[in-house]
């Protein structure tokens, strides 16, 4: 099956938003980066490069660095694996994570540590004794970067909320005696030159629902399932047979599920039922699509 490039240009060429508080954001965060040791960029393993902000990746391009993927728990696991092994290197360690529980913390903090060994050795041979670690945690809205930053400080000192733009400042936060982190607000860039970027974002929660239409993102999801997860799809439609005229299936699946004539009521409960993993595990952004489709 291919995805059907129609829907996937035509709509997402709709999406975009950048508020001020965002270019506010990333100045605060390349005045900062002399004051850093380590930069952990935390990434949703549901869209792993997608929620990768080239901008700020550039910015941090030449500091060593953890890449979190975040709620791991809501992704194919399989991609996850692959994508930790793809974007691992000598100054990169990969961590994978579901930031609402405990179970990989240590795994975080020691992954900081690793990334900051050198200048952890260049102070110690200083004199310096326990020498005083910076971080600096960057990432898109609503990638769960505060949630991390606050089971790592064991407070809740970092806004948290499931929708994107809460954190809107920048604050040092204080994880052990080695450990300092600095929490930024989640930062978008200003145009998405890959368009369905934009709809990918859109249907995992990193873009504000109110500058997209919720039927463009439930036709979205239904065109990528069927290409990539059909089997996952077909269960979830029960009796509904598939329909290559995406708004005439949507309707079927509104009235099906008893929402009647409210196509827009439903769209938005259909994107909340694949947020909240009633189709299972997705990721949305793949290596090769001959590998995902191999896989399914």
């Amino acid at each position: 099956m291919t995805f059907n490039y129609f829907w996937r240009y035509y709509l997402c060429k709709k999406i975009n938003w950048y508020p001020g508080h965002m270019n506010k954001a990333k100045n605060q965060i390349e005045e900062r980066l002399s004051l850093v040791d380590v930069v952990i960029e935390v990434l949703d393993a549901r869209v792993p490069e997608s929620s990768r902000n080239p901008v700020v990746a550039k910015l941090t391009e030449n500091k060593p660095k953890v890449i979190v993927l975040n709620k791991s728990d809501l992704a194919d696991p399989k991609l996850t694996k692959r994508w930790k092994n793809h974007y691992e290197n000598e100054t990169t360690v990969v961590v994978s994570l579901d930031s609402k529980h405990n179970s990989k913390l240590p795994e975080l903090l020691k992954a900081i540590k690793q990334a900051s060994a050198a200048k952890i050795e260049k102070l110690t041979q200083k004199g310096v004794v326990n020498p005083i670690i910076r971080a600096i945690c960057v990432g898109i809205p609503n990638c769960g970067k505060s949630t991390i930053l606050n089971r790592l400080v064991g407070k809740n000192v970092a806004v948290v909320g499931n929708k994107p733009g809460v954190t809107k400042n920048q604050n040092w936060l204080k994880v052990n005696q080695q450990i300092e982190l600095l929490d930024t607000p989640g930062i978008l860039w200003p145009k998405f030159e890959d368009p369905k970027v934009g709809m990918k974002l859109a249907a995992i929660g990193s873009i504000k629902e109110t500058v997209f239409q919720f039927d463009d993102v439930a036709l979205f999801l239904l065109d990528y399932l069927h290409a990539f997860y059909p089997k996952q799809l077909d269960k979830y439609l029960n009796t509904i047979e598939f329909d290559d005229n995406l708004p005439d299936l949507l309707m079927s699946m509104t009235q099906k599920f008893g929402f009647r004539e409210d196509y827009d009521r439903y769209s938005y409960h259909f994107i909340q039922q694949v947020r909240k993993l009633k189709l299972g595990q997705f990721t949305f952004d793949f290596l090769t699509e001959v590998d995902h489709e191999n896989d399914n």
